[in-house]
């Protein structure tokens, strides 16, 4: 979803332009597709009684112990109940961008990061990711994104940043594996923790050490359950 800020800009200033994920269409997709998997569970479970052998028949046949249509009502209800948790969630850590001819404002988390315009060199895709890139090839940003990429294409270039079509850097990236030589001192130790951090699924662990390494000049990008790394030639 595409909003134009500022009601009266100036005629040197272009309006602002902010993206964000329409709160109510993640909640209600979320909401029927946990209806439709709680009517889908009935549907399982009635099925699994039938068989002389099946996994989880005895949850089913306690399951399937509730007359209808309470059994189909509560399963809806619970999937629904179950969906509605989950949008406020997905609302919740899902990007939001802010973008001026001055700066680059990123909000997920309800926390914000500024970059200003002179500090970014050019903005990219990178599979699902919005990466921001710094004159001197560190990443000063890269977020997970659910936005139109054309309208975040649009909206940078409209703003007089530069966008690319690509990584400029792809083909400097290396695999990750211990010991890995050529990395700063302390980047290995933070990369390992990182790979642990991803392994519990605790993504605010990993975007602080994400901060950290970068801190020590490298920059790390995952693809699947790799990760890849890179040092701007400034720090080789």
């Amino acid at each position: 979803m595409r909003v134009d800020l500022d009601k009266k800009p100036s005629a040197q200033a272009r309006k602002a332009t902010e993206l964000a994920e329409s709160a109510r269409f993640v909640t209600v997709v979320c909401v029927v597709c946990g209806a439709v998997v709680g009517w889908l569970a009935t549907l399982l479970a009635k099925w699994l009684v039938t068989l002389k052998w099946a996994p989880l028949k005895g949850p089913a046949k306690l399951l399937t112990s509730i007359p209808e249509p309470g059994l189909t009502i509560g399963a809806v209800a619970v999937g629904a109940l179950l969906g509605l948790l989950i949008g406020l969630i997905a609302v919740h850590e899902s990007l939001s961008v802010r973008i001026t001819d001055d700066q680059v404002v990123l909000t997920i988390r309800e926390t914000s990061e500024e970059f200003a315009h002179g500090d970014i060199a050019s903005a990219f895709r990178d599979g699902k990711q919005l990466v921001l890139l710094a004159p001197d090839g560190m990443e000063l940003a890269r977020e997970e994104s659910g936005l139109p990429w054309d309208d975040l294409a649009d909206a940078f270039t409209a703003h007089g940043y530069r966008w690319e079509a690509e990584d400029p850097h792809r083909d400097a990236w290396r695999r990750w594996v211990p010991g890995t030589p050529g990395l700063p001192e302390g980047a290995d130790a933070l990369l390992k923790a990182r790979a642990k951090a991803r392994e519990r699924d605790d993504s605010g662990d990993t975007r602080e050490l994400c901060r950290e390494l970068r801190r020590l000049g490298v920059v790390v990008r995952d693809e699947k359950n790799r990760q890849y790394w890179r040092v701007p030639p400034r720090r080789s």
